[in-house]
């Protein structure tokens, strides 16, 4: 198989494969550089972050919507056979700290 190519055809050739081959430099040359390389480090990290911090307040609304379930019904209207207790609890609680905090101080 003879190559039938003219010579003006063979240097378009080459003229055109050495400027592919320095655009393919020149990309290379942006890919390899520093500040290329730390963009593309960063722009991984944020993302990472954004998917770790929506996964969190996935599961955090969820978390929050099944605790509100059971002291909610489904009209809205508070649940009191499951508010009370919760209330006197808390209420207790924090009645027990303030007399140690009185304690430790008097």
């Amino acid at each position: 198989m003879s190559d039938a190519r003219t010579p003006t055809e063979i240097e378009a050739d080459i003229k055109r494969r050495r400027e592919q081959l320095a655009e393919t430099l020149d990309e290379i040359g942006v890919r390899v550089h520093p500040k290329t390389i730390v963009g593309d480090a960063k722009a991984r990290f944020v993302g990472s972050v954004d998917h770790t911090l929506g996964r969190a307040y996935v599961g955090v609304n969820r978390a929050v919507t099944d605790v509100k379930a059971q002291f909610v019904d489904g009209d809205g209207a508070p649940r009191m056979e499951r508010v009370v207790p919760v209330a006197l609890v808390v209420v207790g609680v924090v009645g027990l700290l303030a007399m140690s905090a009185r304690r430790r101080r008097g």
